[in-house]
């Protein structure tokens, strides 16, 4: 699932006319980026959630784009904004979408741009053998968020802690068992068939705090496209594969 619901409000005025996902770096829309990395890795389907200026991200792939080296992919949308007019936020996007996602699934933010992370099948089958619900992967703190969001332990687990304990920055790559966004959990009925909005960080603090969510450290270039300025830097850059 690659999340393209948000409005983009600090990335205004660009943001005005075109969403956010659509942008575009090194010649390329920001989501394409991760839509390519999923298909190279085998995740052919895929599922894009949207609200603002959604059709434009419909318009601009279809139902089976062909991309550059991986070919067509199977895209499904979750049109938040024609559905209830308003974006759902992360949670309850992803349990709105949860009737057509894998038992286990990956979801990753479209404005974030991090062209080297690999979508693991390894990652997949040690996550599926493991009791964790969720596995997340935390990057070092950049300018704009020094002091991060969740800890890591020795063992690899997510950690809820205080600031300003040593935190770590969650990057929005992450993979989840369905499991994670039962009913019991979220307050939602599967399907949020009454479009309830809500965000993915308390029920990650809270799954953490029952020592269900593991954590990886990722280590390469990776940058949250939230500002004019950052895209222009980042378009000023050289390319990476």
């Amino acid at each position: 699932m690659v999340l393209a619901a948000g409005r983009g409000e600090r990335m205004r005025p660009l943001t005005d006319q075109t969403p956010k996902p659509l942008l575009t770096v090194h010649g390329k829309p920001l989501m394409q980026w991760h839509m390519e990395a999923l298909a190279k890795s085998g995740h052919h389907d895929q599922l894009i959630n949207t609200a603002w200026l959604g059709d434009q991200i419909e318009s601009q792939f279809g139902l089976n784009p062909d991309l550059p080296t991986v070919g067509h992919i199977r895209l499904r949308y979750s049109h938040e904004g024609k559905d209830f007019g308003y974006a759902l936020e992360t949670a309850g996007g992803i349990v709105r979408a949860l009737p057509f996602l894998a038992p286990i699934f990956w979801v990753v933010a479209g404005d974030i741009y991090a062209p080297g992370f690999d979508f693991s099948n390894q990652a997949v089958q040690d996550f599926q053998s493991s009791d964790q619900l969720a596995h997340i992967w935390l990057v070092p703190n950049p300018p704009h968020n020094l002091g991060g969001d969740f800890g890591l332990s020795a063992e690899g687990l997510a950690l809820n802690l205080p600031k300003p304990a040593s935190l770590l920055t969650f990057s929005t790559f992450a993979m989840y068992k369905k499991e994670f966004f039962d009913p019991q959990f979220t307050a939602m009925p599967v399907g949020n068939p009454q479009g309830k909005a809500a965000p993915l960080a308390p029920l990650l603090r809270s799954a953490m705090d029952r020592g269900l969510v593991s954590a990886s450290l990722y280590k390469g270039p990776w940058t949250d496209v939230g500002t004019p300025e950052r895209l222009m830097d980042l378009n000023q850059s050289s390319a990476t594969p």
